[in-house]
């Protein structure tokens, strides 16, 4: 069987391209399809390859400024040429437009979607709402918008079969698309967060890992921070929203992926502030015996339990602040090898296992 994985870019090595890496791995003769890639920014074992992109490619420095051609997405995809490949089955990894690509007559399409086009959707303020962008970004968004989401709709027609990252963008395929979809989350690399004990809170910060994008809400955690007085160490790439940066933030920018499992053990937490698909960190810290303080929506309530972190119930800062009171009390109750355990459910072997099922059904079917 000849496959073709397709991706939306490859331009930093993160949640969706850790997904991307475990789909190579099990289709290890696999070709590769992408907009765009920015050279260096992967894994050899995604580099070697030899991603095939769009024309998009010849852009100069296009990697630094890609999400403002949003609009010319959809065509690019399509301009994406798979009818010499002999394929039977092509495999999109999807959180933009990457489902959307031109199938060739003969093969299967299953869509592994990360998140439905979320700029369009259900997180448009967070990108394009006041504060968030320019005012001419603001007005082409808008402009732009009922056309893209029509035709994220009507692509996702040409998907024979969908799996989910989550139920809970499980419901949004059913909302958006009128589809059902299986759910296969996403595998996380915990071997190397079980390799030491687990942590015990050494280092006595909160710790908020992750890219610094609007819908993750890094803002509601430096608030929170200022507020409370709280040690608050951010690590991630991105810029952080405008205003002074507290004195009790520590802002770390990149962290090398050898010396994140230290940082989770040694913080007291990890703050898990937006609303995200599914998101890695939880697991990432649960598997090195640390609890979650995280907002009470999307796939965080699929991952993290009562007894392995606390919930807050609205993205504001006095909800925040409330759950942050109550981590004295309730860590009393918390057992890191319970953290440790429940994180261990979502590693590499299920993935492998769900992704090929789903692949057998459909191409049963065919």
């Amino acid at each position: 069987m000849k496959v073709a994985l397709v991706h939306d870019w490859l331009v930093a090595y993160r949640g969706g391209e850790r997904v991307l890496d475990a789909m190579a791995r099990i289709f290890p003769d696999a070709d590769l399809y992408t907009l765009l890639r920015k050279p260096g920014a992967l894994p050899p074992s995604l580099e070697s390859r030899h991603p095939r992109t769009s024309a998009l490619q010849a852009l100069p420095g296009v990697h630094r400024y890609y999400k403002h051609l949003l609009p010319l997405l959809p065509a690019a995809i399509r301009s994406l040429s798979l009818e010499r490949g002999g394929y039977d089955l092509v495999i999109s990894s999807s959180s933009c437009v990457a489902k959307g690509i031109r199938v060739p007559r003969g093969a299967r399409h299953l869509s592994y979607v990360h998140a439905p086009m979320r700029y369009m959707w259900h997180q448009f303020g967070d990108y394009f709402g006041p504060g968030r962008a320019g005012l001419v970004t603001r007005l082409g968004a808008r402009a732009a918008r009922p056309l893209l989401r029509r035709w994220d709709v009507r692509s996702s027609r040409t998907v024979d079969r969908f799996v989910a990252n989550s139920r809970h963008i499980a419901g949004r395929i059913r909302e958006l698309y009128g589809r059902d979809a299986a759910v296969v989350y996403p595998p996380v690399d915990l071997d190397r967060f079980v390799r030491e004990p687990p942590g015990q809170g050494r280092g006595g910060y909160l710790l908020w890992l992750g890219a610094l994008v609007p819908y993750k809400r890094v803002d509601l955690a430096l608030a929170a921070a200022a507020r409370s007085g709280w040690p608050l160490w951010i690590a991630g790439q991105g810029q952080l929203p405008p205003g002074p940066v507290p004195p009790n933030v520590r802002v770390l920018g990149v962290v090398k992926e050898e010396e994140v499992p230290a940082l989770y053990r040694d913080a007291r937490a990890l703050l898990f502030t937006g609303e995200e698909d599914f998101g890695l960190t939880p697991l990432e810290a649960q598997a090195a015996g640390r609890p979650v303080v995280a907002l009470a929506r999307g796939g965080a309530l699929e991952t993290v339990t009562p007894r392995t972190g606390l919930f807050f119930s609205e993205p504001t800062v006095e909800s925040l602040l409330g759950a942050l009171r109550s981590l004295d009390d309730w860590e009393r109750a918390f057992d890191p090898l319970e953290a440790r355990a429940n994180a261990l459910r979502f590693g590499q072997e299920p993935f492998r296992e769900g992704l090929l099922r789903e692949v057998e059904a459909l191409m049963g079917a065919a």
